[in-house]
């Protein structure tokens, strides 16, 4: 079953929380990939279990997926902190958070996503913009290219 959802807020830091619109005012609908809905749901699942233990204490009113035990935000600083030591952990380079977005765009092209889709999912007005941005090409890439094009010469030349 596809499990999908709209965006049509981005949460911005201004000395604390805020929600605003999209940058060009439009909902996008994204389709998580079902590992992704599973950590969805266990999350959901934590949540229950956080709301169940802090009975009036709840407050979640703008019913965001990631809260702390008394279903209020998770402040910038906590995030951040917790980024940097899972990122450290890791033994990766000095990382941000917004180079996820990164991550994921790369990690989409390289999937084989096509570039109309990955635009799409990041939000960016143009497919010319998400490949100026996004689509370097690695050498892992360059030789799926090579492939699927010895692929294609050969089934003409066999025809």
């Amino acid at each position: 079953m596809m499990q999908k959802g709209p965006i049509n807020k981005s949460q911005r830091k201004e000395g604390g929380y805020s929600f605003n619109p999209t940058k060009n005012g439009k909902s996008r609908l994204i389709v998580p990939a079902p590992y992704v809905m599973e950590l969805l749901r266990e999350q959901r699942d934590l949540q229950v279990k956080w709301k169940k233990d802090a009975g009036s204490a709840w407050n979640n009113k703008d019913n965001l997926v990631f809260t702390n035990e008394l279903g209020r935000y998770v402040s910038f600083r906590a995030l951040y902190d917790c980024f940097k030591r899972i990122v450290k952990g890791l033994g990766m380079p000095n990382v941000r958070i917004h180079d996820l977005r990164h991550t994921y765009a790369v990690n989409s092209l390289r999937a084989g996503d096509d570039i109309k889709t990955v635009q799409e999912n990041l939000g960016h007005a143009t497919a010319a913009f998400t490949l100026d941005f996004y689509g370097h090409c690695t050498d892992e890439m360059r030789l799926a290219s090579a492939n699927r094009m010895q692929a294609f010469i050969s089934q003409r030349v066999n025809t």
